[in-house]
């Protein structure tokens, strides 16, 4: 009995010190990292322990944050170590509002942002043109009319050096948009063509149209557009992808609808997706997410969908943007709205009541107020959730509606950039007074909104460091405002740092996973070359991207040629 009390003695303690072994085996391989940064200044987005000097990845997750002590006890002879030599670490971008697909595509098309003359738009649209086979659409552009004087282009400027080729260009904004002569005789516009409701076809004197066409009018033309192949709108994913890569930005909130989706789908199946994309699709269609969302599942974190967007109004620079007064330079016109409030109201209840989150599109100050109040009517009615409305762009604001943000708990989802490109014109549009409260980052800060920004790309470029640059100095593209373009609403590089990370994030019900440099979180960060807090706010705007990581990746990388110099 004795031995056979010893026996059972020592089985017991040969379990117990395998599964010592086993738990030590265990600890070491989860303390062994597959990739650490060591020797950096790092912004790590967390209030408790904003900075540190390394990080260690298992894989795709973070498994410490610190000093290069610390991290050194993960680093084993497998582990990649990048010694970043000083330089300054954040953690990836995420892009809060584009257009992703449209973005990728117009890379590779007729290029006039920057034109800056009738004849200088004239040449390079008779320039891309010759390189374009008969029949085919020339489309993109992103043309801006500020840029001479004003005038509105007109299709007589281009039918002549398009002759075999329709042309539907679009004006940086999206909201407007010119048609040549074929481009209309395919769609059927003419004379006798009646106004749209939420949108204008532009005339001439005798009652012609230009060829320019607003808001709701431009579906008469994107309806015959030809649709891209599935080969080609990949090919479009995979350009938008490097793009945004080699600015910095791991994840992006996508504005588009049911066929993008099913592109980022295919694309995550053939493991090819390397930007995590939050995809929202139309309001109207609500009921279809609601009733398919859990069969995207799956794909997360790389893809999630949950949100859906609509339209309250148009934009400024097409004078389609809802105010309470008139413009000041088109005394008879306020704006429009693109739906009925009645429509608005009961889309948003439905699509709220089915657990969904609500992102509407509101330029102008009456349509920011209409869209505050059909959400305060829904929460009511609906009842208290964690709903997360956004508005977005919320770029003009009455004073009174901006506390009203917090007070809602709806999230102002903003594109910075806009405010120096605007900046240039606005005065103009709307006067000074409505101005100081134009992107009005600082006042919505202090009344604690959470903000989240984005670019719009294809409207505007998707470089979080320019968007940085603008939400700190709102210096104006053509330089003319050194101090800053209503320079109280400027904030601090750690509120566009965390607009940019840890509150777009939030945005999309995704701070638990991502958005700062905490153990447990995703893998996500990107590697500057200069401090932004150590810099002259300027100079950010200087800054480049050396290294940009997601999923505990890299997915580009220039550190060896900022290092020879290059």
């Amino acid at each position: 009995m004795n031995a056979n009390h010893n026996l059972k003695n020592i089985l017991i303690l040969l379990v117990i010190m395998s599964g010592i072994i086993l738990f030590g085996l265990e600890c070491t391989r989860r303390r062994s990292a597959t990739l650490a940064i060591v020797n950096a200044t790092i912004w790590t987005g967390e209030d408790e322990y904003p900075t540190a000097t390394a990080v260690a990845i298992w894989h795709n997750k973070i498994i410490a944050v610190g000093n290069d002590a610390e991290i050194q006890r993960y680093i084993t002879p497998q582990t990649h170590v990048i010694d970043a030599h000083g330089l300054f670490i954040v953690p990836g971008f995420i892009d809060s509002h584009l257009h992703f697909l449209e973005g990728g595509r117009r890379l590779n098309e007729v290029q006039l942002r920057d034109a800056r003359s009738r004849s200088e738009f004239v040449h390079r649209i008779q320039e891309y043109a010759v390189r374009c086979k008969p029949d085919t659409w020339i489309i993109g552009g992103d043309w801006d009319h500020s840029l001479w004087g004003g005038q509105l282009p007109d299709r007589h400027w281009i039918d002549a050096v398009t002759p075999h080729n329709p042309v539907w260009i679009n004006r940086l904004d999206g909201h407007m948009a010119l048609a040549n002569s074929l481009a209309l005789k395919a769609a059927g516009i003419d004379a006798n063509t009646p106004d749209i409701p939420g949108g204008t076809i532009v005339r001439d004197s005798m009652g012609e149209p230009t060829g320019i066409l607003k808001d709701n009018a431009m579906a008469l033309v994107e309806k015959i557009l030809p649709e891209p192949n599935e080969e080609e709108k990949l090919t479009a994913l995979k350009a938008a992808m490097q793009y945004v890569a080699a600015q910095g930005v791991t994840s992006v909130h996508h504005m588009g609808g049911w066929d993008d989706l099913a592109i980022f789908v295919k694309a995550f199946q053939q493991g090819e997706l390397q930007t995590r994309i939050y995809a929202a699709v139309p309001l109207a269609t609500y009921q279809d997410l609601a009733s398919r969302r859990k069969d995207y599942k799956k794909y997360e974190p790389w893809l999630k969908v949950g949100a859906v967007k609509g339209f309250v109004d148009g934009s400024l620079g097409s004078h389609t943007a809802a105010f309470l007064e008139n413009y000041t330079d088109t005394p008879r016109d306020s704006g429009l709205l693109v739906n009925s409030p009645a429509d608005l109201r009961e889309l948003i209840s439905g699509a709220d009541h089915a657990g969904l989150q609500v992102c509407m599109h509101a330029i102008g100050d009456r349509a920011n107020r209409l869209i505050l109040d059909i959400y305060a009517q829904v929460s009511q009615q609906n009842g208290r959730r964690d709903r997360r409305f956004r508005v977005e762009h919320a770029q003009h604001l009455s004073p009174a509606d901006i506390p009203r943000f917090k007070k809602l708990n709806v999230i102002a989802s903003m594109q910075p950039y806009h405010a120096i490109d605007d900046g240039r014109w606005a005065e103009k549009f709307i006067g000074i007074e409505r101005c100081r409260t134009t992107y009005a980052f600082r006042s919505l800060l202090n009344h604690h909104t959470k903000l989240a920004f984005g670019s719009d790309w294809y409207v505007a470029p998707p470089t979080p460091l320019d968007g940085i640059y603008a939400a700190v100095t709102r210096r104006t593209l053509d330089d003319r405002n050194p101090d800053g373009w209503i320079s109280e609403q400027k904030i601090s590089v750690a509120e566009a740092l965390k607009a940019y990370t840890i509150d777009a994030a939030y945005a999309s019900f995704d701070e638990k996973i991502k958005g700062s440099l905490k153990v447990g979180k995703l893998a996500d960060l990107v590697l500057l070359d200069r401090n932004l807090f150590q810099i002259a706010p300027p100079e950010i705007r200087q800054t480049k991207v050396l290294l940009t990581i997601c999923d505990g990746k890299i997915i580009f990388d220039q550190m060896e040629q900022h290092f020879r110099g290059e």
